[in-house]
């Protein structure tokens, strides 16, 4: 049988400890890693264009903001409030995690490559005749009407990205903020997820070419009559 030293018995504890550190030192296991955004995701998402949808930007922005200074004792809890825009959920649509600095608009260096990917999806060629509106959304934390600005701020920062970082075409692009109005994950009103941002596929690009009308042709001055000789 053979006898272990206590040197023998120093080395095993040594190589336990060894163990123990590689361990430690191995990566997470993929599967707790968060899956990063593809072009193709975005494209698989948006690609479903069927017709032209009808949103003034502009009206929803001030609906948006006067419903979150409502003050009304019946106002119902975050959970229970009707959407605020119902249509948009009709939309292609992709939902993109895209993380900010606590309370600003500013774009966390890590969610750049994100915002890059959705930009390559916006001009690959399936996705390029088509107009996009890009919604904000913020967790039912803190004052409403705040939530909407920062909603704002936010979707307005992605824009910007898009067009002067990935020189996506302005007119392509709006973007609006609902704050806690439409959440979406009502039964969770405080849950990270209602922090999304939206990209939804609103319609065509408009032809902005003017019509080409052949010019009129100048009508024909007739000849001179010649002079009488007397």
């Amino acid at each position: 049988m053979m006898r272990l030293t206590t040197r023998g018995l120093r080395d095993l504890g040594l190589l336990g400890v060894l163990g123990t550190l590689v361990l430690l030192a191995m990566p997470l296991a993929p599967a707790q890693a968060q899956t990063a955004i593809t072009r193709d995701d975005v494209i698989a998402k948006l690609n479903h264009y069927e017709t032209d949808a009808t949103i003034d930007v502009p009206a929803l922005r001030q609906q948006v903001l006067e419903r979150s200074r409502s003050r009304s004792k019946n106002e119902p809890p975050p959970q229970k409030r009707p959407p605020i825009a119902p249509d948009l959920t009709n939309l292609p649509t992709f939902n993109a995690d895209i993380q900010f600095d606590v309370d600003t608009p500013i774009v966390l260096p890590d969610s750049y490559q994100s915002v890059g990917r959705i930009a390559d999806a916006l001009t690959h060629s399936s996705l390029l005749p088509y107009t996009f509106l890009i919604v904000g959304h913020i967790e039912s934390t803190g004052r409403r009407e705040n939530n909407v600005l920062l909603s704002q701020r936010r979707a307005d920062a992605i824009r910007d990205i898009l067009v002067n970082t990935f020189k996506i075409t302005a007119k392509r692009l709006q973007s609006v903020g609902l704050g806690e109005e439409q959440l979406l994950d009502p039964a969770r009103p405080n849950a990270p997820v209602n922090n999304q941002v939206q990209i939804m596929l609103v319609g065509k690009v408009a032809d902005t070419a003017p019509p080409a009308h052949p010019a009129p042709a100048a009508a024909a001055k007739k000849p001179a009559k010649p002079a009488k000789r007397h």
